[in-house]
């Protein structure tokens, strides 16, 4: 645990903000060692640790499973959520304001998780996500209810082109008025990509106008791709 703390500490998150202000996403490589990716994958199996399991094409999801964890969380995914939030809040609050959005982030992860449970948002969000071959995402945003942090984490716990082929990583900017765009990307194992929820702001001739985002999976030609999302809003549900 402490080379995860040793490694969010030495994270240069300066880079980091210049990357969500230009492009909605960055990519910060090997957060967490293999050792810790493969420790994941196999308690997927451990319904002890989850208080919901969601299979994707029941919903129209996509093809694939995913499971929230239940409290209390695995102490990696807790330790990215109270060390990574304080660093990104700044970053939301930046948007906020150029957007002219009335909204201020709290400072702290546990004051964020605090206005969640005011507003009846009870349930932890972060989850483990299990392709197989054939598998998919369908675009989406992940909100939750009314109360929702404009950034989440991804992190990837399979190595591509060694266990699957295919499932990258897609996101869409919805430019106003303009035909949408695609990003394609594809993190190794252990990396960590942060990106935005639902908007971005992008600065125009006029000032900053607001682009809004989906993501999703591309369909997995072969193995296995296994991920943990963390996303740092509490759902109703």
């Amino acid at each position: 645990m402490e080379n995860l703390k040793t490694k969010l500490v030495t994270t240069d998150w300066q880079s980091v903000s210049e990357s969500m202000n230009e492009k909605g996403y960055a990519i910060i490589p090997k957060i967490l060692q293999d050792e810790q990716c493969n420790e994941l994958i196999q308690e997927y199996n451990n319904e002890n640790l989850y208080r919901k399991t969601v299979v994707m094409e029941r919903y129209r999801f996509g093809l694939g499973e995913y499971k929230y964890f239940d409290y209390p969380l695995p102490k990696i995914i807790q330790t990215l959520r109270e060390m990574i939030y304080p660093k990104l809040s700044p970053i939301a609050n930046l948007w906020m304001k150029v957007l002219n959005i009335d909204k201020v982030f709290p400072e702290t992860f546990e004051e964020l998780q605090s206005l969640c449970h005011k507003n009846n948002q009870l349930k932890p969000t972060p989850l483990i996500l299990k392709y197989g071959k054939g598998g998919f995402n369908t675009l989406h945003q992940d909100l939750y209810g009314d109360v929702y942090f404009p950034m989440q984490t991804v992190l990837f716990l399979n190595e591509p082109d060694k266990d699957f082929t295919g499932g990258e990583f897609v996101l869409t900017q919805q430019t106003p008025r303009a035909q949408s765009k695609a990003i394609v990307l594809k993190p190794k194992k252990g990396d960590m990509l942060i990106f935005t929820t639902n908007f971005q702001p992008i600065k125009g001739t006029r000032g900053y106008y607001r682009v809004n985002m989906k993501h999703g999976v591309s369909e997995v030609i072969s193995g296995k791709r296994h991920t943990l999302g963390v996303i740092f809003h509490e759902a109703t549900s």
